[in-house]
């Protein structure tokens, strides 16, 4: 597994390639990106931008939300993945929201975490994002990166990923580190073509290395 040293010149190596990596979730305010998070579960940010460009115009209050019917609001969000769901869960955080926080978004893991439709991951990205506090959201992209690295272990659950990073980072580097592992593995580390050759990493990354002495046979 790559030491503590090494993984932070991978992330380090991760920020110059993509020196403007940053949340693609398009949002204005902290309720705008808890949405826009809600719906990107299984998701590309790409759909969810498109539906949110016309769904904010039309939400931007937790009031919004619950004020139309059900069958409307899953009409709205039809082209995402489990609207019907996520549909459920929106007006339920957003009654939640107004009954226990006057309408805003809590800035606790704790207060997230109980809200409907809203995980470990979600919560990280809303803290880091919204609230500028350490944390680091494991998707699927920042745990293919882990493990392909050699970070962590292939059989690590996503919350032993999220300890690991945190114990071989320092904490102002975690959001960061999130947001650059995103982009390496969204456009560089891609789950089906990998772009191993050209990666600067490659010394370091024995998958990827495996995946070359492979290619040459």
């Amino acid at each position: 597994m790559l030491s503590k040293k090494a993984t932070i010149e991978a992330i380090e190596t991760m920020g110059e390639m993509f020196p403007e990596a940053q949340c693609e979730l398009r949002h204005e305010n902290a309720f705008e990106l808890l949405i826009a998070v809600v719906l990107s579960a299984q998701c590309t940010d790409a759909l969810v931008n498109k539906v949110t460009a016309s769904l904010f115009q039309k939400y931007n209050r937790p009031e919004d939300f619950i004020a139309v019917p059900l069958e409307e609001l899953q009409n709205d969000i039809r082209s995402i993945g489990l609207y019907r769901n996520k549909s459920k869960n929106i007006q339920k955080l957003s009654q939640q929201l107004l009954e226990q926080h006057s309408g805003e978004v809590p800035n606790s893991r704790e207060a997230l975490e109980a809200l409907p439709g809203v995980g470990r991951k979600t919560a990280n990205v809303v803290l880091s994002v919204a609230f500028n506090e350490p944390a680091i959201a494991v998707d699927t992209h920042v745990e293919r990166v882990s493990k392909r690295l050699g970070i962590c272990r292939w059989k690590d659950s996503v919350r032993q990923v999220e300890e690991t990073l945190m114990a071989k980072l320092p904490p102002e580097a975690w959001s960061i580190t999130h947001h650059r592992m995103i982009f390496f593995g969204r456009y560089h580390c891609k789950a089906q073509s990998p772009q191993c050759r050209e990666c600067p990493l490659l010394d370091m990354c024995r998958e990827g290395q495996k995946r070359m002495k492979g290619a040459a046979v």
